[in-house]
């Protein structure tokens, strides 16, 4: 009866729906070097909740900062946090990084 058992309880679960959601509820990284947003273009998918990983790999602080996303935070220097955001409606939503404006810019675009 066990033989029988332990192949049917296998082939029970292969036929359990594999959670798909595990991908897409990975953050999406953003890395700041040399005082820039890496990549400075970031995609997401239109009216979805997602999670930002913002990894700063300078020795010096910086703060991600957006008006259209509602976030400011610091992220220490080589440090890591994550941002929730969204759901968004599709468009253009800047960020920058408020003490190193000049050069770190970056955007998101909700598709």
């Amino acid at each position: 009866m066990r033989r029988l058992l332990v192949p049917l309880a296998v082939s029970a679960l292969a036929l359990l729906p594999v959670a798909p959601a595990l991908a897409e509820d990975a953050p999406i990284t953003i890395v700041i070097k040399d005082h820039k947003f890496e990549p400075a273009e970031v995609k997401v998918p239109a009216n979805k909740r997602v999670t930002l990983l913002v990894d700063n790999q300078d020795v010096t602080s910086e703060e991600f900062e957006s008006a259209e996303l509602k976030v400011e935070k610091i992220v220490g220097g080589r440090k890591q946090m994550k941002v929730a955001i969204g759901p968004l409606k599709p468009g253009k939503y800047p960020f920058f990084g408020e003490f190193h404006e000049a050069t770190a810019q970056g955007v998101v675009l909700a598709e």
